[in-house]
């Protein structure tokens, strides 16, 4: 887009030498080929050695309730046995609902002893986005939390479902929404053996088999139910806590949804590696955030960008802390460098990926804005290829292959698919639809024979090799005869006084080419919306074919309860006052202003009404 954008995201500072970074490389690449595909070795393992090894030190930290390793694995060792008795074995899929609690980690634990497959249902979900989840697994049985209960209650298409109840003394459920599951399983699993479950129960799991599905967040349509192997999760864990040298002493905080792929991934098998200690939550809480990091001495904490921004907009102080990293995706250049200076220096470890990514990226020097670097082609599988954002397709060369972008250029990130039965890097594992996991091959794109992985990204990269995520295919829109990246245009407007958040879209207006630019913007609790600092914060950051053109002020953001913004219903409604209640706005560049929505407002600006069916 306009230089004025990417000066935005441009990085101010580095920190840590390349020297320290090449050398954290190597050991990630180290760390990253320990587990072999046809080992028998798995999640179960992991957690029995660690056990063994670190017995008495706190894993899970839940108010003021500690559990030990030992503590953890010996009731693992319960829902084994029990679910054992109730018939599931391994290749199963038993699917769980419910919200972060120790009981969550109890479960998934005690299936990977069988080698039962854990599908991670969203705990606020109901009707047919809950019963798309839970046929879509092919779940023998469900065990849900007494939290979770109602939603099941909701959806009579799963009726005839094996539900097994775990009580919930925090939330009680009505006795109407109880008798919809198994009661009986509770007591069953306070009576099991604590005992270690034999092995041989699993003997035939390797470490490329599934252990994991991960539903995807839906931002366009229903999740896809991503495959994780034992390998994977492993890997994740080997190679992370290289990546922040994660210790013994360190204590991981996990706030965000365990059903996500960031919590259940990354923040779990990171401690488990370490022998570290997890502080669960049940919800994040902006008001809680600072006064969780500082009693339990939180060391690391996972985040989505949206998150960090909240924290931001928030009056709570930080105090004396010992937050030392942050990991996760979605932190804005202008975000990330208020949050260094309000709540002092860490490490930052911003990335780019996905659940279902057969390849990634990650900032390993602090380079503020980039979310990684690729200072040798040759070590990675990731490739950057070029993608017309006007006519939605790739470009290709005189061969019929696809070109590789230069420093500058966009293009969509990709995954070259290794398939080999000595190395676990590069599998692209796909979804529990052989027809979603088929929609996200590329073929014959470099060469003949060849195939990729693709994200739907698009990123770009500098000359000294950063990389910078641009945004989703889709959500990038032509107006004026130019590009306009959504995600450039909401960070060049992060710190829009008094905002809790803002999202960019484009919407169709009837009788013009391409998307104009709209904001939904959330305001703080006691702020109001001013059009004038709104337009002339536009004005010093953007050019003028980027800013947003029409504005609604909404009441709360249309999130995924992942923290990923929604689009699609917006786009939708467009900017006809019938289809939403919030006020709007409409840019008048000759009043020098935004001004709000009339009629006469859009007459005089030449746009016509907005038709519902052209979002």
């Amino acid at each position: 887009m306009s230089s004025n954008i990417s000066d935005q995201a441009e990085p101010v500072t580095r920190v840590v030498s390349r020297e320290v970074t090449q050398a954290k490389m190597d050991r990630r690449a180290k760390a990253a080929g320990l587990i072999k595909p046809l080992q028998h070795y798995t999640l179960a393992d992991r957690l029995e050695a660690q056990a063994k090894q670190y017995p008495e030190r706190p894993f899970l930290i839940y108010g003021e309730q500690r559990f030990s390793y030992a503590e953890v694995n010996a009731r693992a060792n319960q829902v084994a046995h029990t679910v054992a008795q109730r018939g599931l074995k391994a290749g199963d899929v038993c699917a769980i609902a419910l919200e972060n609690r120790p009981e969550f980690f109890f479960i998934w634990f005690g299936l990977t002893k069988l080698g039962v497959v854990s599908a991670f249902i969203n705990s606020q979900v109901n009707g047919t986005p809950l019963s798309h989840a839970i046929n879509s697994t092919e779940a023998k049985a469900v065990i849900v939390g007494e939290e979770c209960v109602h939603n099941f209650a909701q959806t009579p298409e799963l009726k005839g479902k094996s539900l097994w109840l775990l009580p919930d003394p925090e939330k009680p459920a009505s006795a109407d929404d109880l008798a919809c599951a198994d009661s009986n399983f509770a007591a069953e699993l306070e009576a099991a053996s604590r005992d270690a479950v034999d092995p041989a129960l699993r003997q035939d799991v390797t470490a490329e088999t599934p252990t994991l599905l991960i539903f995807t967040s839906g931002t366009t349509g229903l999740p896809k139910a991503a495959i994780y192997s034992h390998m994977r999760w492993l890997s994740s864990g080997d190679v992370m806590a290289v990546t922040i040298d994660a210790t013994v002493d360190d204590v991981f905080y996990c706030c965000l949804p365990l059903y996500h792929g960031a919590a259940a991934t990354s923040v779990t098998s990171t401690a488990l590696t370490a022998g570290s200690s997890i502080v669960v939550r049940r919800k994040f809480s902006v008001r809680e955030f600072w006064q969780d990091v500082r009693n339990n001495g939180i060391t690391v904490c996972q985040y989505i960008g949206e998150i960090c921004r909240y924290l931001l907009n928030h009056e709570s102080e930080s105090g004396e802390h010992k937050l030392r990293c942050m990991l996760g995706a979605g932190l804005t250049a202008e975000s990330w460098k208020r949050w260094i200076e309000r709540f002092g220096e860490m490490d930052v470890y911003e990335g780019w990926g996905s659940t279902e990514a057969n390849t990634n990226l990650i900032n390993l020097d602090n380079y503020i804005g980039s979310c990684g670097r690729v200072p040798d082609w040759s070590r990675t599988n990731f490739r950057l290829v070029r993608f017309d954002v006007e006519s939605d397709s790739h470009l290709l060369d005189e061969n019929g292959f696809y070109i590789e972008c230069k420093p500058g250029e966009v293009g969509e990130g990709l995954g070259f698919i290794i398939n080999s039965p000595d190395i676990g890097g590069g599998r692209f594992e796909g979804y529990t639809s052989a027809e979603a996991s088929e929609q996200k091959i590329l073929r014959n794109v470099l060469a003949e024979g060849d195939s990729f992985w693709r994200s739907g990204d698009l990123l770009r990269y500098d000359e000294d090799g950063y990389f910078y995520f641009v945004d989703r295919i889709g959500d990038t829109f032509r107006w004026k005869s130019e590009n306009v990246s959504t995600q450039e245009v909401a960070s060049a407007l992060d710190d829009f006084s008094g905002a809790e958040l803002i999202n960019i879209y484009g919407v169709q207006v009837p009788q013009h080419e391409g998307r104009a630019g709209m904001a939904a913007i959330v305001m703080q609790d006691g702020c109001e919306f001013d059009p004038q600092a709104f337009y002339d914060l536009t004005e010093a950051r953007l050019p003028r074919y980027a800013a947003p053109q029409f504005v609604r002020v909404s009441e709360a953001a249309d999130m995924t309860t992942t923290f990923k913004l929604r689009k699609v219903d917006l786009q939708r409604q467009g900017y006809a006052p019938e289809l939403c209640n919030d006020p709007l706005f409409v840019r008048n560049d000759k009043a020098g202003t935004y001004q709000a929505y009339s009629e006469t407002v859009l007459e005089a600006l030449r746009y016509p009404p907005f038709e519902q069916n052209s979002g």
